[in-house]
């Protein structure tokens, strides 16, 4: 009677559930795709960057991160902060304007979008008379003026964005001051820059695109000065003390004018074309910085020589004899000088030049001899050579970490030893429980090693496998090698470089022992190298052995490209991962799948024409096998022929359904007359019709053809100490899994570690399993007595793991792309099964076992697949009953290299590629969970705006409507500002009767 009843929720377990699954994406790693805009607050000492998406970042000190996002999804233009406030004003590219406040909530401040308003001519008017060009947040944070394309400067009440209209700054106004001999009414078109007096905020400089400056007095409503440049202005900058200020030009020169009390035009001290004499490119921003010693730092974008360096993104900076034009691989966004906030301070004195590019941020340390660049704890530009794979391990052992990290340390003597500039805010996360680290293989034969333990992924080691190889380009090239006669005086900064020398030096696979400190990567062009961990530089003769996986079976021909040519002789490696032995595959395709076990000395590999086995410790080819179908052409093109394997296969697919359409009309008959021949062809075209559009639960699992392409394709592969003989004796074993749905296991003979050297490693085929539907294996699991998978190889000799049950019988789980299926070992007898494609239309892409903990107690802890679909959703499918307790939509399915990008944690995360530049991170535990927690905390603001910290941790203030605070302190002087905020609610209420009277 047990199978007639229903099944229902059990409450337990769905409490249960609960305390394990929780889907959250958690924080962005890496660099902003596609960044247009940047803005900083000395005030706050935080940054903000803006995107072409919408998207708006601020970064403060390392864990110190926030983000917004415009409902718009319009590109931001321009971000200013409004003075000594927690707030910010964004410009959008359809000419709206953002309010943006960051405010405590539950302990944590959060950036939160407060107004927002369009600056909007009297009816009539065209687009260009409020088309806002230029921005300035007033020092007495109650107005914003906005100049526009018309030459009209409007005045905007914060924080209502109410338009002051009597307020505003016609051209006609202007020109009134003005002699009319010195210009005229195109004068005054376009607003280049507006810029507050630094000494009298009742002043405002004005720069028209023409040429024209003015000096306006905000208290009178007047001109007092104005000066007339001969070119096109894109810029404009005052001096400290206000006796001066700097323009830049279209021309590629700047000019310095002096500031005097009369209202007569004024001639500029010096007129200086930095890269002349010839024609230049424009200068569009520059900072004139005073120090103690006489000398100023003169920092602007551009200036270049058009003829020979106007393909060049540079940014120059000039302090007396010493110049240096730092060189960008990629377009300069924007930038700006860290220097002495305090209004107090007689000079300057630039620290840090921080300038965002379109792929990279690049710090300049200032104070350092040489302007060496600083290592950023963030925004690592993570596609300086374009993502090829990547490779997650958890939980690293203390002892290897720190080699790690001593390895990379002699890789970054060249930065600057200054601490991150940038360091507002407070990050009150609590420290990571566990060091983990996301390695990524690159598309210029690199891997990298991140720190992906927290909220910062930062950079510990620059692995390089160039090396082994003969490359047009020499691995001791240095990019920043500077002639002492060059001019102009370029010097290449950054890390951001796209151009690979060759591709098939790519990384496709990542696995590193964390126990041993081997690695194995494998690449493009068939390529194996396994590494070992050395502490000091060494020189060695890298090994070399070749793997013929066709095994010389006559008829197939590499149509691919060629191997990669290795070095002769001895090669110096630095400190860090050496290789000690390449194996190379033949044909030299690319590696698609990879296994390591350093207990057993032995390194698995394949491609799309097979597998085989290496033993590195003899450095000794074990065996091969070929998947290869006779069929299979498309295995031989290599990756440089898929636009002829493109149109091969619409050809077949075309000649299937042409076929079909033949075999039909044989089935009804051959004698019928044309117009039922019509009829059958116009049902068959209607039967096509709507199985193509079958909702994707209706779908069904289809047996494919063995001559499908690519059917030899290695998936995965497998190590395990299971039964697969007999029931009584368990060997090591090895399982490969192939792309039409094949399932190799081989018996492997390890010599005990005594007669480990002097006896070889030997294996013979136990099974071959096929399943039945063909489809592509991704994965393979063995599960031991207690249903538990087996544990990583070294785990259970440090301890950190349980030793597997040898006593009660084995488990087989085989995860194809579209079912898993459970056997029993040794005899490979079907026991359970879960077809997924056939319930919900969609297959597997990713699969891995995860371990998640209960939240609310530490006894209680259980092992899961979670499964990444073509869908984009994430799947938690229970051990071994395969019951599926979850899904969460994570990816859109259109996003392909997104979910080609996924990679999960061993503890419920998991990370995928959300641009080029940029991962995300989301969080399937309850448990594990990384993601920023910070406090920004509002610095008093003295009678004379001098900015200094109160007591050591910045407490929490509440002062104003843009401030960071979230509950009021009874102290005299917040007393006194929310009085000041009450009257201005008074007089607001107070004017807005006037108006209605």
């Amino acid at each position: 009677m047990r199978r007639f009843l229903r099944p229902g929720h059990d409450p337990v377990r769905e409490r249960l559930k609960r305390d394990l699954f929780q889907f959250n994406k958690t924080v962005e790693h890496g660099f902003p795709h596609q960044p247009s805009a940047l803005g900083y607050s000395p005030f706050l000492r935080l940054m903000a960057i803006g995107t072409r998406s919408g998207a708006i970042k601020l970064y403060g000190a390392p864990g110190v991160e926030f983000m917004g996002l415009h409902e718009e999804n319009n590109t931001v233009m321009q971000i200013h902060f409004i003075p000594d406030q927690c707030q910010l004003v964004t410009l959008l590219d359809d000419n709206s304007l953002h309010l943006w406040s960051l405010k405590q909530h539950g302990g944590t401040s959060e950036l939160r979008e407060e107004h927002r308003f369009t600056l909007k001519g009297p009816p009539g008017s065209p687009p260009s008379a409020t088309q806002v060009t230029a921005v300035l947040p007033h020092s007495s944070r109650e107005v914003l003026y906005l100049g526009t394309e018309s030459g009209n400067i409007f005045v905007v009440e914060l924080p209502s964005f109410r338009v002051l209209e009597d307020r505003t700054i016609t051209p006609e106004a202007v020109l009134q001051r003005i002699p009319e001999d010195n210009c005229n009414r195109r004068s005054c078109e376009l607003v280049e820059a507006l810029r507050e007096h630094p000494k009298n905020p009742d002043q405002i400089l004005i720069g028209y695109s023409r040429g024209l400056i003015v000096l306006w007095d905000l208290q009178n409503n007047k001109a007092i000065h104005h000066f007339l440049g001969s070119q096109q202005l894109e810029n404009l900058y005052w001096q400290r003390d206000g006796s001066k200020f700097i323009s830049c030009h279209y021309d590629g020169s700047y000019s310095q004018w002096p500031v005097s009390s009369d209202n007569r035009q004024s001639e500029p001290l010096e007129n200086t074309v930095p890269y002349g004499p010839f024609p230049c490119k424009a200068i569009s921003k520059i900072y004139w910085q005073t120090t103690k010693n006489g000398l100023p730092y003169i920092i602007f974008q551009g200036g270049m020589p058009r003829a020979s360096y106007g393909d060049r993104h540079s940014i120059s900076v000039i302090h007396g004899s010493q110049q240096t034009a730092f060189d960008f691989t990629s377009r300069v966004i924007d930038f700006f000088i860290i220097f002495s906030s305090d209004p107090a301070a007689e000079f300057d004195d630039p620290s840090a030049l921080v300038v965002l590019a379109e792929e990279e941020l690049v710090v300049i340390d200032l104070k350092s001899a040489g302007w060496p660049a600083v290592h950023p704890p963030y925004l690592a530009s993570l596609h300086c050579s374009a993502i090829t794979c990547s490779h997650h391990v958890s939980n690293i052992p203390l002892k290897l970490w720190e080699r790690i990290i001593s390895a990379g340390s002699k890789q970054n003597i060249h930065y600057s030893s200054m601490p991150w500039p940038i360091d507002g805010g407070t990050n009150i996360a609590p420290d990571p429980p566990q060091r983990d680290l996301l390695l990524t293989g690159h598309e210029d034969g690199t891997v990298r090693f991140w720190d992906a333990s927290g909220v910062c992924l930062h950079l510990l080691y620059k692995l390089s496998t160039v090396r082994v190889f003969l490359t047009d380009a020499d691995p001791n090239d240095n990019m920043n090698t500077l002639g002492e006669d060059e001019w102009p005086p370029l010097r290449k900064v950054g890390t951001f470089d796209p151009y690979s020398d060759d591709p098939r030096l790519g990384i496709q696979k990542i696995y590193l022992c964390k126990y041993s400190g081997y690695l194995a990567v494998a690449g493009t062009a068939g390529q194996v190298l396994v590494m070992e961990l050395n502490d000091e530089d060494a020189e060695h003769v890298v090994d070399h052995a070749e793997a013929d996986l066709l095994q010389d079976q006559e008829g197939y021909r590499w149509k691919g490209h060629e191997k990669l040519k290795t070095r002769d002789g001895p090669v110096r490696f630095e400190a860090g991962f050496q290789p000690f032995v390449l194996v190379q595959c033949q044909p030299p395709a690319v590696v698609t799948s990879l296994a390591l076990h350093s207990e057993w000395k032995l390194v698995a590999f394949g491609t799309s024409h097979g597998f085989g086995l290496f033993d590195h410790q003899q450095k000794r080819l074990v065996f091969v096998k070929c998947t290869l179908h006779p069929s299979d052409q498309l295995a031989l093109e290599g990756p440089l022929s898929r636009v002829k394997s493109l149109k091969k296969s619409l050809r077949q697919s075309f000649r299937r359904i042409r076929r079909s359409r033949v075999s039909s009309r044989k089935r009804r008959g051959g004698g019928g007359n044309a117009s039922e021949v019509q009829e059958a062809n116009a049902k068959f075209d209607q039967d096509v019709l709507q199985e193509m559009e079958l909702a994707p639960v209706q779908r069904k699992i289809e047996a494919r053809s063995a001559e499908d392409s690519f059917t030899g394709f290695v998936r995965t592969l497998y190590f395990a100490d299971t039964f697969l003989r007999d029931s009584s004796r368990h060997c090591p074993s090895l399982w490969a899994g192939t792309n039409g749905g094949t399932v190799y296991a081989f018996c492997l003979r390890v010599p005990p570690a005594e007669r480990r050297m002097d006896e070889p490693v030997r294996a013979e085929q136990a099974k071959e399993i096929q399943l039945m539907h063909r489809a592509p294996v991704v994965g393979i699991l063995v599960l031991d007595g207690r249903s538990t998978p087996l544990p990583e190889p070294l785990e259970v000799a440090h301890d950190l793991s349980k030793s597997p049950d040898m006593q009660g019988s084995h488990q087989l789980l085989v995860v194809s792309e579209e079912q898993f299926k459970v056997f029993t070992l040794p005899k490979v007898s079907s026991k359970l099964k879960l077809k997924l494609t056939a319930l919900e239309g969609c297959r597997v892409r990713k699969v891995t076992v995860a371990n998640f903990g209960s939240c609310k107690t530490d006894d209680y802890s259980e092992n899961d697949l979670a499964v990444l679909t073509n869908l984009g959703d994430i799947q938690i499918i229970s051990l071994p009953f395969l019951k599926l307790q979850i899904r969460y939509p994570c990816i859109r399915k259109e996003d392909v290299s997104g979910i080609a990008s996924c990679v999960f944690t061993k503890y419920g995360q998991g990370f995928y590629l959300i641009s080029p530049s940029e991962f995300e991170r989301f969080s399937l535990s309850t448990k594990w969970l990384v993601e920023p927690r910070c406090i920004v905390d509002m610095p008093e603001v003295t009678s004379n705006n001098h900015v200094h910290k109160s007591g050591t941790e910045n407490a929490a203030r509440k002062s104003s409507p843009g401030d960071c605070g979230e509950d009021e302190r009874k102290s005299g002087r917040l007393m006194e500002h929310a009085l000041l905020n009450d009257e201005k609610v008074l007089k607001e209420i107070q004017s807005t009767l006037e108006g209605a009277r």
